[in-house]
């Protein structure tokens, strides 16, 4: 049977995790050595002497039956062995059918007499363990519901009856009158058109047409043949040799036996992926044909009675039905398929939340019904804090997990008419609509952070997270998009505020957004313009005054803007990346300056250092370190010269990254140094863990020393923890001589400030 009415499948594959069994040893040569004798036997039948045919047909069919119990029992997979092993009944059976005709006398008479019931009485049964035999290889084989492998077998099925009906069982009948038995044998090829059905959907299933599959075919045809043959011989409506019809009969049983041989009848077992083709011309053609021969037959063909007419109309009707069933099931995978293309076009795969497109759409709809109604909608965007530490602490899955059941969370305290949405990485949005100039939005923003106050339970136990909120309203006029990023700024400006919080959108931030977008604009070719210049500020012995080295700052005079604060310029660089650059120039630039300043030293004073910023950006870059070694080796310049800063924020961004640049350049003998220290979440927990040999204490700490407040003895435990770590410190924002001598008399070496310099261009400093 061809493919020409049925989607075609990929071979099947073992399920995941699941090995399949070997098959035995010597199966192909069993297979090829079984095929080989059934060549033989199949020549002997039709040109061998009478004795040797009959011979010849025993030996086939007891061969065959061999070949298919071996096949159940040894080839064929233990949980896959039923279906074969029916299949060998029904060859049993068969075979109590050929014994009891040929003992029984009068059995194997023709026309057929009342003792050709006795032979029946086995091969029926074996007609019905055989279909139940395919059936089960079937059910095992098809993987969907809406195979068309039934309705194209139907059609194929109907119209063989149609056929067979028409020409040989309708004639037999009118020409016979109902003989009982007469009629019960011309309905043997009938029972073989089911059996045909059923292997013609193993064929039309999809799936691999391999040799068993095919040997099936062949013999399940080779058997409608032949009886076929048996009942126009009985029926006296042709005359057909005995020999012929034997032939067929011990060749259907050969090809059954060949089939379960052969190492692929485990793939008739094995579910298959439907895979849908497009319905091409021949297919087209063929189910045409299936369907019009029979009708023009109908019409055209002379009928013989009620019984006849009933018959032919009956199968038309199936045939119809089988043509529309195939229309309808295809409209609805289509149906089904458009709307799982929908869904996941609208849907976040991972928590199945709708989308950002979901969201415009929606935001979109309730704007007619916000103005009709005097209603606002409120949109909620909420970001988690520092999620990306979960990633890089516990990998992407434990963060997959804390995404869905966030979105489990959020959906769980938001009303039915309310909306919520994933719409990107850590990012979700609460869309609702309520009474204008109602704290609706406000409330549920502040029940969300309550929220995010409980632990989340995740496969590596608790994990407790915050988040950011920005609140943006609109009473419809507003589009979609505008909406969701008036949202978004409201959220940077919570975040910016110490995250955990929720902030209200207003005109003021949008101004704040343009003017940083120009501010980005501007920055962007500001150091191919010659715009950035460096500045140095000296860090001097507290003790004695003398001048440690330099801290190198980046500045940028913007022709139109004057004078940008590093406060401004310096969070975009790093949130665009354009630090990366710059950052390797100020890099550069400072260790040329030290080593020319050096170099112009006069000799036995003290050797200089300079101190440069490196951004997180930098840490993640990977040519961080090589900027490092060439730039030493351009200038000579010994590495301890040379002082890294970062911040332990920064570095705790991702770790794992930030670790191992700075162990490579701590091996270069570069010194690293903690910016700012005292101001992390954990910088006690982690100072052992980072490579440094340097603190430089945050001038929030050093602006009220000496004077008996608080802070001073967090910088006495800062220096005693420094002292036993054998590290140095450098106290910052130094403006008076009474902090200064208050760090002195407390064991501060170095120190940092307008008290000793402000940051200037390098021409300001004479260093010799």
């Amino acid at each position: 049977m061809t493919s020409a009415l049925a989607p075609e499948r990929p071979p099947a594959a073992p399920a995941a995790g699941v090995a399949r069994a070997p098959l035995p040893p010597y199966t192909t040569v069993v297979f090829r050595s079984f095929l080989a004798g059934s060549a033989v036997l199949a020549g002997l039948l039709v040109a061998g002497p009478a004795p040797v045919q009959d011979l010849a047909g025993l030996a086939g069919i007891l061969g065959a039956l061999s070949a298919v119990w071996y096949g159940a029992l040894r080839v064929a997979v233990p949980a896959d062995r039923r279906p074969w092993v029916h299949m060998g009944v029904a060859g049993l059976l068969f075979l109590a059918g050929m014994v009891m005709r040929a003992v029984v006398p009068g059995a194997s008479d023709s026309p057929p007499t009342l003792q050709s019931l006795w032979p029946d009485a086995f091969v029926v049964p074996g007609y019905l363990v055989m279909g139940y035999a395919f059936a089960s290889m079937l059910r095992r084989r098809r993987a969907a519901d809406d195979d068309p492998a039934r309705s194209d077998a139907l059609l194929v099925g109907a119209a063989a009856a149609f056929m067979a009906w028409t020409f040989v069982m309708s004639p037999t009948i009118d020409q016979s009158g109902i003989d009982p038995i007469r009629v019960a044998n011309a309905f043997f090829p009938v029972i073989d058109v089911v059996l045909m059905m059923l292997v013609a959907q193993l064929a039309l299933a999809g799936g691999a047409r391999t040799p068993a599959l095919w040997l099936l075919i062949a013999g399940s045809t080779a058997m409608f043949i032949g009886d076929l043959l048996f009942m126009l011989r009985d029926n006296e409506l042709a005359n057909v040799p005995l020999t012929a019809i034997n032939t067929l009969f011990t060749g259907a049983f050969l090809l059954f036996g060949a089939g379960t041989l052969h190492p692929s009848m485990r793939t008739l077992t094995e579910p298959q992926q439907v895979i849908v083709r497009v319905l091409g011309m021949p297919r087209m053609i063929t189910i045409a044909l299936l369907v019009a021969v029979p009708v023009v037959m109908t019409t055209v063909q002379t009928m013989h009675g009620v019984v006849d007419g009933a018959v032919r109309a009956t199968l038309c009707v199936l045939m119809i039905m089988a043509v529309l069933f195939r229309v309808v099931r295809s409209n609805d995978s289509r149906a089904r398929a458009e709307s799982a293309g929908r869904r996941r076009a609208t849907h976040d795969a991972l928590t199945d939340l709708p989308n950002r497109e979901l969201l415009s759409e929606t935001i979109t709809a309730w704007g007619d019904r916000a103005r009709d109604q005097q209603q606002e909608i409120s949109l909620l965007f909420i970001d988690l804090d520092r999620f990306k530490m979960i990633n890089d602490h516990w990998g992407h899955q434990v963060g997959d997990e804390l995404l869905c059941a966030v979105a489990g969370r959020l959906g769980a305290i938001v009303r039915s008419t309310d909306l919520v949405c994933r719409i990107g990485g850590d990012e979700f949005v609460i869309a609702l609509a309520s009474p204008s100039h109602s704290a609706t939005a406000e409330s549920l923003a502040a029940r969300v952070l309550a929220e995010f106050e409980r632990p989340f339970e995740l496969s590596v136990g608790s994990v407790v997270v915050s988040a950011s909120i920005g609140v943006a309203k609109t009473t419809g006029g507003a589009e979609a998009l505008e909406l969701i990023r008036d949202a978004d700024t409201a959220m940077y400006k919570a975040k910016g505020s110490g995250r955990n919080a929720y902030a209200l959108f207003d005109s003021s931030l949008r101004d704040e957004v343009r003017d940083r977008l120009l501010l980005e604009q501007a920055l962007r070719g500001a150091l191919e313009r010659g715009e950035l210049y460096a500045t140095y500020q000296p860090i001097v012995d507290l003790a004695t005054g003398e001048r440690e080295g330099f801290e190198t700052l980046m500045r940028w005079e913007h022709p139109e803007l004057g004078a940008v604060s590093p406060l401004r310029f310096i969070p975009i660089a790093e949130e665009t990346g354009l630090i990366v650059e710059a950052g390797a120039w100020l890099l550069r630039e400072s260790v040329h300056q030290l080593a020319a300043w050096r170099a112009a030293a006069a000799p036995g004073t003290r050797p200089l250092h300079v101190s440069v910023n490196v951004s997180v950006r930098q840490l993640r870059d990977k040519a961080l370190v090589g900027v490092v070694r060439d730039v030493l080796a351009e200038t000579g310049l010994p590495p301890e010269a040379l002082w890294l800063e970062i911040t332990e924020s920064g570095v705790m961004e991702d770790l794992a990254t930030a670790l191992a640049t700075l162990d490579e350049l701590h091996a270069l003998g570069v010194v690293m140094a903690v910016d700012d220290f005292g101001t992390g979440y954990s910088s006690l927990s982690y100072l052992n863990r980072l490579p440094v040999g340097v603190v430089k204490l945050d001038r929030s700490f050093v602006s009220s020393v000496g004077t008996g407040g608080t802070d001073e003895q967090i910088v006495r435990a800062v220096l005693a923890l420094a002292g036993a770590l054998g590290l140095r410190v450098v106290a910052e924002g130094v403006e008076t001589d009474l902090q200064r001598d208050w760090l002195v008399e407390q064991g501060c070496e170095l120190g940092q400030g307008w008290l000793f310099g402000k940051p200037l261009r390098a021409s300001a400093f004479i260093t010799s």
